[in-house]
């Protein structure tokens, strides 16, 4: 507990922290909404948000990677946030940022069409609770509110029941898969960003799992619709 005192103390001084209240977060508009760009990262790049980030270490590998974006890990686990709002602050690597809050409230901080792409990485799959899983229509539908019209969703995951899930969300739905695998690790790649391994990633990996990735296009002009018994 004096451990994760220490670093929520430490985290309010991180330039690179945005913790807002539960009551900032909960249907209200944060004074970033719309305004990333100009008044926190001071440029006109590309956003992108890694949602359920944990540890940040995605976050932080992919601004590494890419310079020329801005990057935003979001999470309510301050504690594991930490870690990655350090080490960017650490290598001053200024195009990462960290905001605390939950996944659902993330439309008070983002404006429509201002998020460029959307990460998932090793999300819960939420075995009981399909409406809670990151990739279900109640999230796909809010993600529609500040991502552009077909802007991407990446998935990674260990679990093979979401990633059928989701595959079946996009059948269903008609929706844009540009690539997937059932097993990423299994032919090397040259795509920098699906190299970046998280903490729970290479456990996963030690473990013998395999790694399962989905990117798709997320278009405006549909509500993405349930299967039918899902």
């Amino acid at each position: 507990m004096k451990r994760k005192l220490e670093r929520f103390a430490e985290m309010n001084t991180f330039p690179n922290v945005i913790q807002p209240s539960f009551k900032e977060a909960f249907r209200t508009n944060h004074p970033l909404k719309g305004n990333w760009n100009s008044d926190f990262f001071k440029n006109p790049n590309p956003l992108i948000l890694e949602l359920g980030c944990g540890k940040g270490e995605y976050t932080v590998g992919m601004a590494r990677a890419f310079p020329e974006k801005n990057f935003i890990g979001i999470d309510i686990k301050g504690a594991r946030m930490w870690k990655g709002a350090k080490t960017a602050v650490n290598e001053k690597v200024f195009n990462a940022a960290f905001l605390r809050t939950r996944i659902e409230f993330a439309g008070s901080f983002f404006a429509p069409e201002e998020v460029d792409e959307i990460w998932l990485t090793f999300p819960d799959p939420q075995l009981e609770k399909k409406r809670k899983r990151l990739t279900s229509p109640g999230f796909l539908n809010n993600y529609r509110k500040f991502l552009k019209n077909k802007g991407l969703i990446h998935l990674k995951t260990d679990n093979q029941v979401l990633y059928d899930y989701t595959l079946g969300i996009l059948l269903h739905n008609k929706l844009k898969v540009i690539n997937q695998t059932a097993d990423l690790y299994s032919a090397a790649s040259a795509d920098p960003v699906l190299s970046i391994k998280t903490f729970y990633e290479n456990q996963y990996i030690e473990k013998g799992l395999t790694i399962k990735y989905i990117c798709f296009r997320l278009p405006h002009d549909k509500n993405i619709e349930n299967i039918p018994d899902a």
